[in-house]
């Protein structure tokens, strides 16, 4: 990030004067469509997409030296089962039945992917039915499972990664998946988790894509109050069950070919069909441009939690905490967790400064690839203390125990806050 980038972005966010950015507004006529890798740099994607929480397309050209590309993907673009099978035939997935309705999800059994293929090519030889029904092989954690093969190259647009910065930092858990599945497999709609942003690249196949921007969805809940499993699906247009699904604007459609990478922005609620024998390479990420969106969702979700268990709120001993507990098992975060992953964040960013690393040097703390000057970690540490003020501040966060936190959340705002002085004229 160059200074005039990050002054830009500052000037955004100030001007947003605290509510989360990405509120509803109207999608745009198309998707952008970004051609060419070498006229389109880091700081045009963060001022023209990331900031303004806006979708946009990356051609084939933006990935073609993934090594998954060339291997994973025979000569007539189909996917690559001899070389999938050779490399990672014993490794244990996730994969979900697209036929059945689990709530608004699908149920996941676990096999090996030698299993999960031999389905794949039965499925295939069946006319694409089988009476196992549909099976989709999502959220497979294959860069945690494996570094043995050039699969990516993180691509600098994304490098700023505080989501898989934390996680790779505990060395438990990450945010990187493969998707496989047939013609036909599809994703149900939904929001990304802790409204993150995501990217995805068809390394082979076809997908279509409908999105809704943020607060659109509203006007899809049905008469209960849920919002839908699958947009496409004719019950929405019976008023009864969907009074308010006039008031929503039609999605905004894109198709991805094979190689393309699409940028989905945080809170776009989207739903994902496979056109045809398709695998993907997904991420999840949050960073400075999403993270009130993040700890706003994370307050959503805490009220949630603390409406269903209401009844028991004069009665239950540490009913706070114990709201803590369920939003954790739920949501996979809650309060403390999050003060944890600011503070990571935070001292990371500090330590960079206090290295005094020039404009163009590459932090490998970061993430592999990932490109974090001053001016980066200057911005970084502005919006973490922005967040972290609102924690500081929320009555439920005051009701935790923080006495084993080091430094103390006051601490770490006091000194977040006097860098952001010292660094305004970085």
């Amino acid at each position: 990030m160059d200074r005039e980038t990050r002054v830009y972005a500052e000037n955004h966010f100030r001007g947003l004067q605290g509510r989360p950015p990405g509120g509803a507004c109207p999608p745009p006529g198309c998707v952008d469509f970004i051609e060419n890798p070498d006229s389109f740099s880091y700081a045009d994607f963060f001022k023209g997409y990331l900031l303004p929480n806006m979708p946009c397309v990356f051609s084939s050209s933006f990935t073609a030296g993934w090594g998954s590309r060339r291997h994973w993907v025979t000569s007539s673009g189909k996917p690559n089962f001899e070389h999938l099978l050779r490399k990672y035939g014993d490794v244990v997935v996730p994969v979900a039945n697209c036929g059945v309705q689990e709530y608004n999800s699908n149920p996941k059994e676990h096999m090996p992917l030698r299993d999960y293929i031999s389905y794949w090519q039965e499925y295939i030889q069946g006319g694409y039915f089988s009476p196992r029904g549909c099976l989709y092989l999502k959220d497979w954690h294959l860069c945690r499972d494996s570094s043995s093969e050039d699969v990516f190259t993180l691509p600098v647009y994304f490098s700023s990664d505080w989501l898989n910065e934390y996680w790779d930092s505990l060395d438990v858990d990450d945010y990187r998946f493969v998707y496989m599945g047939p013609t036909g497999t599809w994703s149900p709609f939904h929001a990304d988790i802790f409204r993150s942003f995501s990217w995805s690249v068809n390394i082979c196949g076809r997908k279509k894509w409908f999105f809704f921007p943020p607060g659109q969805e509203e006007a899809l809940r049905d008469c209960h109050g849920g919002l839908p499993y699958d947009v496409t699906s004719p019950a929405l247009l019976d008023r009864r069950l969907y009074p308010t699904r006039e008031h929503c604007s039609p999605p905004l459609e894109v198709t991805q070919e094979a190689g393309e990478m699409v940028f989905v922005p945080s809170g776009w609620h989207h739903q994902v069909h496979n056109l045809e024998d398709t695998i993907s390479i997904n991420h999840n990420w949050v960073n400075g441009c999403n993270l009130a969106n993040m700890w706003h969702f994370l307050q959503q979700e805490l009220c949630a939690v603390q409406q269903e268990v209401s009844e028991w709120r004069d009665t239950m001993p540490d009913w706070h905490h114990h709201c803590q507990v369920i939003m954790r098992a739920c949501s996979g975060i809650n309060f403390e967790e999050f003060y944890r992953f600011l503070k990571i964040i935070a001292e990371r960013r500090l330590l960079l400064l206090a290295k005094g690393m020039g404009p163009d040097e590459v932090e490998g703390e970061g993430g592999e690839g990932t490109v974090l000057g001053p001016q980066q970690a200057a911005f970084d540490i502005g919006r973490i203390a922005e967040v972290l003020a609102s924690v500081v501040a929320h009555p439920d966060f005051q009701k935790a125990d923080t006495s084993m936190f080091s430094p103390q959340p006051e601490e770490l705002l006091r000194q977040l806050e006097e860098v952001v002085v010292t660094t305004t004229t970085l």
